[in-house]
């Protein structure tokens, strides 16, 4: 007959048993703490379980799986997560794990509670008060510790320590069960997910439709937090913002908006970085900031509460088409390869479908401006110009070409004041005559009235024979008045006559001679202001002024330099004898951000110089002109944004009040602001001391 002590040890033998064969067939954490509460109870008194587990050589661990308190969870409505976390080792529990090799019971309130992790402190408040914990063996790379509590003290034995050391090799091959099977399902799940993601990206055609199927994708897969994208741009130097994870949530929105802005260069640091290397660069913001790199961007990371950051570059075949940066604390770099291998092609294609697309609505622009100017039967031809202020001009010229009615045109000096003239005048029922052209401010001013009117024979020294004048030679014909406001006051009254009466005396003539005229005046400078100054005289400004057209600058179309820049490339290498015969990008890009204050007619005059010192059939760089420190400033100017014009002003007011921010001849009474809302925006616009103290060093 069995003693009372053979039948324990048999119904403990029986229960360990049951409980190894269950602990082998566990494959996720669910199943391994059903087998834990439903078998192991049987054999230790706890009152919950959990596995802690630490990578190698770190302070932090994670908790692999825990049961809710037994006590609830009352007022713990984060319970989940709260045991999501990544937590750092207090120096108890710290001390506990290093000697539980072998297993340690340990009373909780030991533990100086006030520095404990949040979960523990959770346990604690539900009822715990024993702990029996145990390093299970180890998992290569990782170490984990099996922890169990109960609610009273003394509640664990030698019994249960001998438990749990015989239980601690069956549990650590479940838990390494648990890992391998956890490996399957989640290479099952990413497969799904990229056939997934391959078939919506079939379906894709625009960019807002990419930017929901790749916001998907990467939450699903890699837990994102935050993603952008930039592509290249056709002058293969500037990035633009093409995809930004709007609905990511920071600390800071307005540094998360600020550290990805609009458009950025390829020698920006982290974009050269990305784009120079083949695999996906891995920042550990924590190491990056230790060696002072990029400091900007890791201190926004580390704030946010990321471990790492990843950059990537898109690619086509041998060409990159832009960049990709993904914030999360966990990635998988095989599978962002082939992600970004799927996303460039679709990006490609979205972006080769919109140029077809504008490319197809431009062509029903032009087809539509052919049927008008068909219709109006007027040819405008050599004026080159598409955007909007250019076909305002086109419309006015097209409203007063048919009538006699004088024409003022106003604009910078080369804008084309000549060629709107000479369009308005051939489109004119008076083209089978030729112009006539003055220059006002090429004559000096004694000749200007005999150029204008003609003279007679002897009428001053060296009038040795008659001489017709502008205004007779364009008889039945128009009359270009250039530089009207360089016309001496004098010569003002007696221009003023001949365009009312249409009817003027040569110089030293007696008889009249009438003149049917068509007068098209033309100025760079402001009448109105001319006017007001007295250099010009208000009757003879109200009579030019019947229709005015104003040219714009060329800074102000800037989308009709690709087109000029052709137009003077095609003109001058046939005039030159050279086959260049297009133009690089990079130029185009540096035309349109070069300020042009010579207008037209200085680009015309670059186009013809760098092509002359062009080396092969493609224009790659043109000579601008050195600007001089206040045009430098101007061009600054023009290209900078909002914030960027606040940020510089406030930094130069800081240096005039030599860092002082309030009180009397303060940076802040200056700006006439308060100093907490200075204070603000130095913030905001990141500005530091070493900005604004430089003067004084």
């Amino acid at each position: 007959m069995l003693s009372e002590s053979d039948e324990k040890n048999g119904y403990r033998d029986e229960i360990l048993l049951s409980l190894k064969r269950e602990l082998s067939k566990v494959k996720t954490q669910a199943q391994l703490m059903i087998v834990l509460d439903n078998t192991l109870k049987k054999l230790v008194n706890f009152s919950q379980a959990a596995l802690l587990s630490c990578v190698n050589n770190e302070q932090t661990y994670r908790i692999f799986f825990m049961d809710k308190p037994s006590g609830g969870s009352a007022g713990y409505s984060s319970y989940n997560e709260l045991i999501s976390r990544s937590y750092s080792f207090c120096h108890d529990l710290l001390d506990l794990v290093s000697r539980a090799d072998k297993a340690q019971i340990c009373d909780i309130r030991t533990f100086n509670l006030s520095v404990a992790s949040q979960w523990l402190k959770l346990n604690y408040a539900s009822g715990a008060r024993e702990i029996l914990a145990k390093n299970l063996p180890d998992t290569p790379g990782v170490k984990h510790s099996f922890v169990l509590f109960a609610d009273k003290l003394n509640s664990f034995n030698d019994d249960d320590i001998q438990v749990i050391e015989t239980v601690a090799v069956w549990l650590g091959k479940a838990i390494n069960n648990i890992a391998a099977y956890e490996v399957v399902l989640n290479k099952e799940r990413d497969k799904k997910c990229l056939l997934k993601f391959a078939t919506d990206l079939a379906s894709v055609r625009k960019k807002e439709d990419l930017e929901t199927a790749i916001s998907s994708v990467l939450n699903q897969l890699m837990g994102m937090k935050m993603c952008v994208i930039r592509v290249m741009e056709d002058d293969g130097i500037s990035l633009s913002r093409y995809i930004y994870n709007k609905n990511a949530v920071y600390p800071n929105e307005e540094s998360a908006i600020e550290l990805s802005p609009q458009n950025i260069t390829i020698h920006e640091p982290l974009a050269a970085r990305a784009l120079n290397d083949k695999l996906p660069i891995i920042f550990d913001i924590e190491e990056e900031r230790r060696h002072g790199r990029y400091l900007t961007y890791m201190n926004f990371w580390k704030t946010a509460g990321l471990k790492n950051a990843y950059g990537t570059r898109l690619r086509v075949g041998n060409e990159n088409i832009g960049t990709l940066w993904l914030l999360t604390n966990e990635l998988n770099t095989d599978l962002l390869k082939g992600l970004c291998s799927q996303i460039s092609v679709a990006i490609f294609n979205i972006k080769a479908n919109e140029k077809l697309l504008a490319y197809q609505k431009q062509l029903e622009m032009e087809n539509d401006h052919l049927k008008e100017q068909i219709k109006t039967i007027y040819d405008f031809s050599e004026i080159i110009g598409s955007g909007p202020k250019m076909e305002k001009v086109f419309q006015l010229m097209s409203r007063v070409v048919d009538s006699n009615s004088t024409v003022l045109i106003l604009g910078e000096t080369g804008t084309g004041k000549e060629l709107i003239a000479r369009g308005i005048h051939n489109a004119s029922p008076r083209k089978n005559k030729l112009m006539i052209k003055v220059n006002c401010a090429a004559l000096p001013p004694n000749l200007i009235e005999s150029e204008l009117f003609g003279h007679e024979k002897g009428s001053f020294t060296g009038a040795f024979e008659q001489r017709i004048g502008k205004f007779e030679l364009a008889h039945n014909s128009t009359l270009f008045l250039d530089e009207i406001g360089e016309l001496p006051l004098e010569l003002q009254v007696k221009l003023l006559r001949v365009i009312q009466e249409r009817e003027f005396e040569r110089v030293g003539g007696k008889a009249t001679i009438k003149v049917n005229v068509r007068i098209i005046a033309a100025t760079n400078r402001n009448p109105e202001k001319e006017v007001a100054a007295g250099k010009f005289r208000s009757d003879l400004y109200y009579r030019l002024n019947v229709f005015p057209i104003i040219l714009p600058s060329l800074r102000e179309r800037t989308e009709d330099i690709p087109a000029l820049a052709s137009f003077f490339l095609n003109k001058y290498s046939k005039l030159i004898g050279c086959k260049v015969n297009s133009i690089a990008p990079k130029v185009l890009q540096q035309l349109r951000s070069y300020l042009w204050p010579g207008n037209v007619r200085e680009l015309e005059h670059i186009i013809e110089r760098s092509i002359l010192m062009a080396n092969d059939s493609v224009l790659r760089e043109v000579h601008l002109p050195h600007a001089k420190q206040g045009d430098k400033q101007t061009v600054a100017l023009f290209n900078q944004t909002i914030e960027e014009m606040e940020r510089s002003h406030i930094i130069n007011i800081l240096k005039q009040c030599e860092g002082k921010i309030s009180g009397i001849g303060g940076a802040a009474g200056v700006l006439a602001i308060q100093p907490t809302t200075l204070h603000s925006k130095m913030r905001k616009l990141n500005i530091t001391k070493k900005e604004y103290f430089k003067q004084m060093q």
